[in-house]
């Protein structure tokens, strides 16, 4: 379609002409933000990319030993402190190793060693401790070890700080243990004293003697005996094994 100047205005002109330089601005602007879009995608990838190089570097690459928690100089240190405190002598290391094992006896589960309960409490500590200690067990480390077996993972404070109530503590739980193993041999002594007397007569009145019972008991005396007997011989909480198989046999006697 040619010119008409009949349909020709200034104002029309300078309309016309102010639309075609907008609408050019917009797509100038649009393309703009287009490739700043695709720069900063690009920009997103490739520190994705460096991140990732970063992962599998740390990943393949050994992580360093962690320091020990105790160590054979704190062990040591411990031990010849212990040693200077009153009342050291009395304390044997047998004792302190029966000790450990009732107090991981009475722990839960019962079923645990004094390094995995303490691995249990602070990962590591008890692999640390038995390492620290060695192989081979002197009275000084058994104590250093009773004191962890007693107070978990604050003993290296007592250790520390106050040497002296450790042993305190440690002969006090030694006494405790030895009164206890007193009284089950008495016991057991008893039992066996009990014995050749029930042997006159006849093999039930003998169980029964067994279980400190005379004839007549009822079923349900048998059984609440036999209860109260077993937690008290039972080899898992220091008892006699023979006293307990005696128990055992003579109750399997008398119940029906």
């Amino acid at each position: 379609m040619g010119f008409d100047p009949r349909h020709w205005s200034p104002q029309r002109a300078t309309t016309s002409w102010q639309s075609s330089a907008s609408g050019q601005r917009v797509t100038s602007n649009v393309e703009a933000l287009l490739r700043e879009n695709d720069a900063l995608r690009r920009e997103v990838k490739r520190l994705q990319q460096e991140l990732e190089r970063v992962r599998r570097a740390q990943w393949q690459q050994p992580s360093a030993q962690a320091p020990a928690r105790i160590t054979a100089e704190q062990v040591q240190a411990w031990s010849v402190a212990l040693a200077r405190q009153p009342g050291w002598s009395q304390l044997r290391q047998s004792a302190l190793e029966g000790l450990i094992d009732q107090l991981n006896r009475n722990g839960f589960p019962s079923r645990l060693s004094l390094q995995q309960r303490l691995d249990r409490l602070v990962s590591g500590l008890g692999t640390d401790l038995l390492a620290a200690v060695g192989p081979r067990t002197t009275k000084k480390t058994v104590a250093v070890m009773a004191a962890f077996a007693l107070y978990g993972v604050r003993a290296s404070e007592w250790l520390d700080e106050d040497p002296a109530r450790v042993v305190s503590e440690l002969r006090q739980r030694q006494t405790q243990a030895s009164r206890r193993q007193t009284r089950r041999t008495r016991s057991d002594r008893r039992t066996t004293d009990r014995e050749p007397a029930a042997a006159s007569g006849s093999a039930e009145e003998a169980a029964l003697a067994v279980l400190g019972l005379r004839v007549g008991a009822t079923q349900e005396q048998i059984k609440q005996a036999f209860r109260r007997l077993v937690k008290r011989h039972h080899p898992d909480v220091g008892g006699s094994a023979s006293a307990f198989r005696r128990v055992t046999e003579a109750y399997q006697q008398l119940v029906d």
